[in-house]
């Protein structure tokens, strides 16, 4: 139990890619921390599972009932649709980046970094993506690379769902090493 102790969000809306969400919930719990799935609005959100709609999964906590300093660490799954919502919630942008600035590790996979570029994070630090979206990082100032995992001072940044066990021992490894106090703010 290496994260014993630990509590970690997961940011989401509806259209979440849903190996993206379910694999690293299910890895960290299995490592001991506490996870919340946290959205915008309270209930159940629908993933997309490759082809069409998938599973939901229980809100656990909305937006407004959260503050950066209740997690270690916040994760950010893809899909297409779950990140071009969220960059568009003023909330979520600030939980972002509250995370980000208290030098806490933050983790997007897929299309994710998407929220990372609209929160200003992503420009200087070398990051990851789905392919579609590499000249968005590339264009928001960070250099991209092509690896299936990428870290910058606890930003993990991962390129797709084939990479999800090793972007989940990613984030269990850099939780466990805790703040990163060189990093520099958004």
């Amino acid at each position: 139990m290496d994260l014993k102790g630990k509590t970690i969000a997961i940011l989401a809306t509806n259209g979440f890619e849903q190996s993206e969400l379910e694999v690293p919930r299910d890895r960290l719990k299995q490592a001991g921390a506490t996870v919340h799935v946290i959205s915008p609005t309270a209930g159940e959100i629908k993933g997309w599972d490759k082809k069409d709609w998938g599973r939901p999964v229980t809100v656990d906590k909305t937006l407004d009932q959260v503050s950066s300093s209740d997690y270690d660490a916040l994760v950010l799954p893809g899909g297409q649709i779950n990140p071009d919502l969220l960059r568009l919630e003023p909330r979520a942008l600030s939980f972002i980046k509250e995370v980000f600035n208290a030098k806490k590790v933050v983790a997007a996979v897929c299309h994710a970094p998407w929220l990372l570029i609209e929160t200003g994070i992503a420009k200087g630090r070398k990051m990851t993506s789905y392919k579609s979206i590499k000249t968005d990082v590339i264009n928001a100032g960070a250099a991209w690379e092509d690896s299936a995992v990428v870290v910058d001072q606890g930003i993990i940044t991962s390129r797709n769902p084939g990479d999800l066990e090793a972007f989940s021992a990613k984030i269990i490894e850099e939780v466990k090493e805790g703040r990163h106090v060189q990093r520099n703010a958004a």
